[in-house]
């Protein structure tokens, strides 16, 4: 039918732009659903959801949709590279859904926004058996998924993996997280060990939510997200969500008890948000604006909250407004001493609260629990069991209940395969940070405060071309040098035994 690649890439704009106005809208609807949603609206607004989306999906399983992407896809090295990596994501889903009818898209849609509704009730009653049923669906739905895949590569979880980290497989992630281990076992005993004591008992002073939320917007300010084109509010789980080119918007949460968490929320969430807002603009022209691997998004997400947020240079940086702020949380306690409390090594029991080293065991655990609910080597109904014990046995804690248990994250409401990709964003910035660092002075731009330095070393170096290249090519590019987990290990070797004296 088409005869030109002008033709196709016509036909395929097109429709994409259609599909796009029932995406933008399903934005809409899930950000309302997870900020101010009445509980038993929830599974309502989901059904719209769900419905919404499968009229986008039947707009790209049209035969002459299909015809149109494959067309491109076999003339992809006459298009240029934006379009190019847009024909080659049309195969790519094309092959993934082309087995999978409106109908069982739907079916997916709906067990997808059951296991979030019903998420929430098991977490707010800490009741893990609520949650139960729906997760039983969605590991059910996400073994279908599989099947029904064209190319499906012979391990299930591996499919998976490769949803949010293209070519990313088991046997990568295990010799990863070896060495992770190898390195951070031994070190985490020695920080245990240490005679350096480190001042915290500041840290769970009440801080009430107005000045939370006046930081948090401080914070933002700083890292220049665009409040001409973004905004934010909170949720029961933090998150980011681009909606459109000119909407992109987060989402934190205030604790009374612990006023830090909000930082680190804010400078994690606007990571993703920079991400979005710098991305070049001819990515939404080319329809490939979200073909960025999770990975990578987590990179920059957790660069801003670690490399930068967790800083001196960045302590010493938002000091005087946080005493401005939380004068009584503050009262007698010196910059110095609030960076090493934002530092401290404490395993705890929530991830998103972690402190930075000890963060990467919370995603081995979760890897390693995956792995046996997609094997089958566990029951569901044992699941909080062996999520207890792995606390134990790698951070010597054990959750008191389920909410501060399996049922924290949201993640597995929505299938299998995410979780690897906040430890891989750790190694990845790990590696770029040290780029970056021989040219330009980093901890000086920060003490300054200008961001704009930053933000535009991070626009042309890693967001430029980051929806157009796998996740291994990308960090080539910005290196020069392979994956590896090294970079991120040294730095935290040599960081924390710095601060704990070793």
């Amino acid at each position: 039918m088409f005869t030109d690649v002008k033709e196709a890439l016509t036909y395929v704009d097109e429709i994409l732009t259609r599909a796009e106005v029932f995406g933008h809208a399903i934005h809409v609807l899930t950000y309302d659903q997870e900020t101010i949603c009445p509980p038993k609206a929830m599974e309502e607004q989901g059904e719209v959801i769900a419905e919404l989306g499968n009229m986008s999906f039947k707009l790209t399983k049209d035969e002459k949709f299909v015809e149109a992407g494959e067309y491109l896809y076999a003339h992809r090295e006459d298009l240029d590279s934006f379009d190019r990596s847009l024909a080659e994501s049309l195969h790519r889903n094309y092959l993934k859904t082309k087995n999978i009818t409106p109908e069982k898209n739907h079916e997916f849609s709906l067990v997808y926004n059951k296991a979030f509704v019903t998420w929430l009730e098991a977490k707010q009653k800490a009741d893990f058996s609520v949650f139960a049923p729906s997760l039983s669906d969605v590991i059910r739905i996400n073994r279908e998924d599989v099947s029904l895949r064209e190319e499906a590569l012979p391990d299930l979880y591996d499919n998976l993996l490769g949803d949010y980290e293209r070519g990313l497989t088991q046997k990568d992630l295990d010799e990863t997280f070896g060495k992770c281990k190898e390195r951070l076992l031994p070190l985490l005993e020695r920080i245990k060990n240490s005679k350096k004591v480190i001042r915290t008992d500041f840290l769970s002073r009440p801080a009430a939510e107005e000045p939370q939320r006046q930081f948090a917007r401080y914070l933002l300010e700083l890292m220049r997200f665009d409040f001409e084109r973004g905004a934010f509010t909170t949720s029961e789980h933090p998150f980011t969500d681009g909606l459109g080119r000119n909407d992109v918007r987060l989402t934190t949460h205030y604790h009374e008890d612990m006023f830090y968490a909000n930082m680190y929320t804010v400078t994690h969430e606007g990571g993703h948000a920079l991400f979005e807002m710098l991305q070049p603009r001819e990515n939404y022209d080319h329809h490939i604006n979200d073909l960025k691997s999770m990975s990578m998004h987590e990179s920059v997400s957790r660069f801003y909250e670690n490399r930068i947020a967790r800083s001196e240079s960045f302590i010493d940086l938002v000091y005087p407004k946080m005493k401005e702020l939380f004068p009584t949380v503050l009262e007698r306690v010196s910059a110095h001493e609030l960076y090493e409390a934002m530092n401290t090594v404490t395993p705890s029991l929530i991830r998103t609260e972690a402190d930075e080293f000890t963060y990467t065991f919370h995603i081995i655990i979760r890897y390693e629990i995956e792995k046996a609910m997609i094997r089958g080597d566990v029951r569901v109904e044992d699941l909080p069991a062996l999520w207890n014990q792995k606390y134990e046995d790698y951070l010597g804690i054990r959750p008191a209940n389920d909410r501060e248990g399996i049922l924290q994250d949201v993640h597995w409401t929505f299938g299998m395969g995410y979780f690897p990709t906040y430890a891989l964003g750790n190694m990845y910035n790990a590696m770029y940070y040290n780029r970056m660092k021989t040219e330009l002075d980093i901890d000086a731009a920060v003490r300054a405060g200008d961001f704009a330095k930053i933000n535009d070393w991070m626009a042309q170096n890693v967001f430029a071309q980051a929806d157009r290249l796998d996740a291994h090519t990308w960090i080539r590019g910005i290196t020069g040098r392979e994956f590896a987990p090294d970079d991120f290990l040294d730095y935290l070797e040599e960081k924390y035994s710095a601060i704990y004296e070793l």
